[in-house]
């Protein structure tokens, strides 16, 4: 390298990419300032183009293996960051980083929040507001954990994310019908625990529900997007949209930092991205649960239209103990709406939008149905059942819902019952 040389820039581990529609933009983003080299289990397509590198391995979920890969990577080129946004790959990540002194690299940590359980219980112990919460094996053990709780509960597996597996009873007759949806709703990958207690029977707490993505540097947790959550289809909590306004009050609301904060320093997480979830009480926040990754449904994408901030960046420089950039360039207000199926085993011919009745406030309107194949809407469907989604970009909330309502009027389906 001569003197006039730029210096290279850092090379960052990743850890799988996930799905091209939801985890691109982050990725193109990363690679205009990081190397990026990634561990995938199968040869990457979508994702050559922004990679310096790749190492395919037998499985990304075992962390002691991928470790020893990331030593032998580090010894031909030096690693400055392991980052991975994958709820199911965030534990075996935390080994990688461990194994090369890297932050984020504590898997006792990380399972703690993976588990909520454990999750739960150290929260517990600080007196961080949240619901009351049992971990149950048995559908007795759920019904005597519903009589401590009271009704109405909240049945929710241990260890899935995207409100997967999450349901409402109203009293002990819908416990034992819906029992077995929430201890049997199938994981992406599989989530083993030392005590087989698969289920969480939780209080019931009611409010405005919300998420926020944070950079967390050296203990120090500091929000960046607030998304207001929209919920349909009850008694079952599927995630049916969400905005996110960079003109949030609770960005400045000192009872709200300070539970976020209380929350990470609880759960011992030091260094990196959170995706938080609470529930806005009449009593205050309740922490609902934190994962520490990037949030998902293009809640961080939202973030970057509305305030220009970069979270693809800021994770990578959080991921590396850089300093992230986190100011501002813009107040608006972004929106995501996900559309379904209206009957179970719907084969779906054809899914699109009307491109002439799209308002100018859509920046963003995908079909995701593949054509041929069945899809039902919640609680079958869930994440997997949504068959398109539009993005808005507005500077009033009400604007933006006005957008996604007419999206929705735009969405062309042809389906048949199967």
């Amino acid at each position: 390298m001569t003197a006039d040389s730029a210096p290279e820039r850092p090379l960052l581990l990743l850890v799988a990419s996930g799905w091209q529609l939801f985890r691109e933009y982050l990725l193109s983003s990363i690679s205009t300032e990081y190397r990026v080299h990634m561990f995938h289990s199968t040869e990457p397509s979508w994702e050559q183009q922004y990679l310096d590198g790749w190492t395919v391995l037998p499985s990304t979920l075992d962390g002691p293996a991928m470790a020893e890969a990331a030593l032998r990577l580090s010894g031909e080129q030096q690693v400055s960051g392991v980052l991975c946004w994958d709820e199911s790959r965030i534990l075996a990540t935390s080994y990688v980083a461990q194994a090369l002194g890297l932050p984020n690299g504590d898997p006792e940590v990380v399972w703690r929040l993976r588990d909520k359980a454990q999750t739960r219980a150290a929260l517990d112990a600080a007196g961080v507001p949240q619901p009351r919460s049992f971990p149950v094996k048995t559908l007795d053990q759920a019904l005597a954990a519903a009589e401590r709780v009271g009704y109405p509960a909240v049945l929710k597996p241990r260890g899935l994310g995207a409100s997967l597996g999450v349901v409402r009873v109203e009293n002990a007759e819908e416990l034992r019908e819906r029992f077995a949806f929430t201890r049997d709703t199938p994981a992406p990958e599989p989530v083993v625990y030392a005590s087989d207690h698969p289920v969480l029977v939780e209080e019931c707490v009611v409010g405005d529900e919300v998420s926020v993505d944070s950079v967390v540097q050296d203990g120090k947790v500091t929000p960046l997007f607030v998304g207001r959550k929209v919920v349909g289809y009850p008694p079952y909590a599927e995630e049916v949209g969400h905005h996110v306004d960079a003109a949030d009050p609770l960005l400045l609301d000192p009872d709200f930092q300070q539970a976020l904060q209380d929350t990470h320093t609880a759960l011992g997480f030091r260094d990196g991205w959170t995706h938080s979830e609470f529930m806005l009480t009449a009593a205050g926040p309740r922490l609902i649960e934190v994962n520490g990754r990037l949030g998902g449904d293009l809640i961080p994408f939202l973030g970057l239209l509305a305030t220009g901030i970069d979270p693809g960046r800021a994770a990578a420089a959080a991921a590396c103990g850089l300093t992230p950039n986190l100011q501002p360039t813009r107040q608006l207000v972004g929106g995501v709406r996900f559309f379904y199926v209206d009957e179970p085993d719907s084969v779906v011919e054809s899914v699109g939008f009307d491109q002439a009745r799209l308002p100018a406030g859509i920046v963003k309107a995908v079909a995701m149905a593949t054509p041929g194949k069945s899809y039902s809407p919640p609680p079958e469907g869930t994440v997997w059942g949504r068959i398109a989604l539009a993005v808005a970009l507005s500077t009033e909330v009400a604007d933006c819902t006005a957008a996604l309502d007419a999206a929705e009027q735009a969405l062309q389906v042809e389906a048949r019952t199967s």
